[in-house]
């Protein structure tokens, strides 16, 4: 199993990965959700922890603009 990416790993990337890691999780995000309503997903948790992450990533990026 992965280790969770805490928001102190995602803070210390630049705004160019951080702009990068949010398409590919939004990219993630709809794959899992294309997998789950066609029946194909066996880990339902993964769209949960992929949606948590995706906010942690847009947080960052938030957080980056207004300092």
């Amino acid at each position: 199993m992965a280790k969770k990416t805490t928001y102190n790993d995602i803070l210390a990337k630049s705004h160019e990965e951080l702009s990068q890691l949010e398409v590919e999780l939004a990219a993630k995000r709809f794959s899992l959700r294309v997998q789950h309503a066609v029946g194909q997903l066996e880990n339902t948790a993964d769209i949960r922890k992929t949606r948590r992450e995706l906010a942690r990533v847009k947080m960052a990026i938030r957080n980056k603009i207004e300092q």
